[in-house]
């Protein structure tokens, strides 16, 4: 399943009038966990002395990733606690020049999900903002984080997204 995961601190502005955590940060999560996932050193770079290549420095030369629509789908409400929540983010899907991203937002020992998510990103050259195809680093990269489905309940229920 997931291939990455990180903690995510909460904050008590986090929380709603309702006593909750609000959609929006939820928004937040994700966006944090594309970041972290991105900075990742791969494996087998950065030996004698060089940076670690990550998905970012591959990317940068490249075009950028831009997001071009996100789904979440909430579980059970989450309460402000001093404890981390933990967001596990993997490919989706993988396209000529998109990909997505996958998320589950959970406890630590995952026995709670609070929301599961997907986020399509395009990728875009940088000048004219049109998409460009994925190199093929970039596509073995993001084959190598690949994690199957969402597990989203229409898709349990048999219903069409």
């Amino acid at each position: 399943m997931p291939v990455n995961r990180f903690p995510i601190q909460l904050r008590f502005g986090d929380e709603d009038s309702n006593g909750h955590v609000n959609n929006v940060r939820y928004v937040q999560f994700l966006e944090e966990a594309r970041v972290r996932l991105s900075l990742v050193p791969l494996p087998g770079s950065g030996g004698a002395g060089e940076e670690p290549e990550t998905f970012r420095s591959v990317t940068r030369e490249a075009g950028s990733p831009l997001v071009a629509r996100q789904e979440i789908e909430y579980f059970t409400p989450l309460l402000y606690r001093p404890d981390p929540v933990w967001i596990e983010i993997w490919v989706s899907a993988l396209g000529r020049s998109s990909f997505s991203y996958g998320f589950r937002l959970t406890d630590d020992d995952s026995g709670t999900v609070y929301a599961v998510a997907e986020a399509a990103m395009v990728m875009v050259e940088r000048e004219s903002g049109r998409p460009v195809p994925l190199t093929e680093r970039q596509r073995e990269i993001l084959a190598g984080w690949s994690g199957g489905d969402v597990p989203f309940r229409r898709a349990a229920a048999g219903v069409a997204g």
